[in-house]
């Protein structure tokens, strides 16, 4: 069921709520909608109450006109808000991307409210990717700027789903990246790339799995690297998989994510 609340602190966030039991909270990407658990959100309601927003600046959800009202903390906060309208106490948090990013700043800041962390394809310190993350600030506002949302929505439909047989994925996905507006996507991607946690992550006790895909953007040992710097936290690798992977590889993806709910 799609439903919609308006936050005490004035953002409405339209949501789907699917099964029952212990809830799964899932966090989409940047640039998408609550859309990238289409392939998950059956599998998961089955024993689970899947609960999936849009975030703020996306899909159906409120979208502010200023930079400093986006934000990962925002993000996070509107999160915590929408738990206690739901008067759900605690939660798995399921974060791809940027959703990842916008867990980890709640484990750090509302650890009370997690069960348990799964983190996919996303780091804790998009302010620290070098030069992966310089060039690639410096592209996707070059190509904003000139070209539009549209170019856009192609270059990244086009690279995480590259092969002849993900056509239908490629189309699926640029369809939904061509509906955002302009100046939300680009207030929503700068002010992740001026995100990180720093040594705030050794703070992080939830008990954590972080996936990554075998041919992700960033490497499979940047992962391994911030794995270990958390307390209770362990790495599962998705073969031929790229970023997309809850639409790449959907049955492995719902595999491992089901067996660490079940552990």
């Amino acid at each position: 069921m799609i439903n919609k609340k308006k936050l005490s602190n004035g953002i409405s966030i339209e949501y789907l709520d699917q099964g029952e039991g212990e809830v799964m909270l899932l966090l989409h990407g940047l640039g998408s909608t609550k859309a990238d658990w289409d392939f998950q959100k059956e599998a998961f309601s089955e024993a689970f109450r899947v609960i999936a927003p849009d975030l703020r600046g996306h899909g159906n959800s409120t979208k502010p006109s200023l930079k400093e009202d986006y934000g990962i903390s925002q993000c996070g906060e509107d999160m915590k808000l929408l738990l206690q309208t739901l008067n759900i106490e605690k939660c798995t948090v399921v974060g791809f991307s940027m959703g990842g990013a916008i867990a980890f700043d709640m484990a750090v800041k509302y650890p009370s409210l997690f069960h348990k962390m799964v983190i996919v394809n996303a780091a804790p310190d998009f302010n620290n990717l070098g030069e992966f993350g310089e060039q690639m600030i410096e592209e996707r506002t070059n190509l904003l700027k000139s070209k539009g949302m549209e170019a856009m929505a192609k270059k990244v439909s086009e690279g995480m789903f590259p092969e002849p047989e993900q056509r239908k994925l490629q189309q699926i996905f640029y369809n939904r990246a061509n509906k955002n507006e302009l100046k939300p996507y680009f207030n929503s991607f700068i002010t992740l790339m001026e995100w990180g946690l720093g040594d705030e992550i050794e703070k992080i006790t939830t008990p954590s799995l972080v996936i990554a895909s075998e041919y992700d953007y960033t490497p499979i040992d940047s992962k391994v690297k911030y794995v270990k710097k958390m307390k209770n936290a362990k790495l599962e690798i998705i073969k031929n998989s790229r970023h997309g992977v809850t639409m790449d590889q959907p049955i492995e993806f719902n595999k491992v994510i089901l067996n660490f709910m079940n552990s």
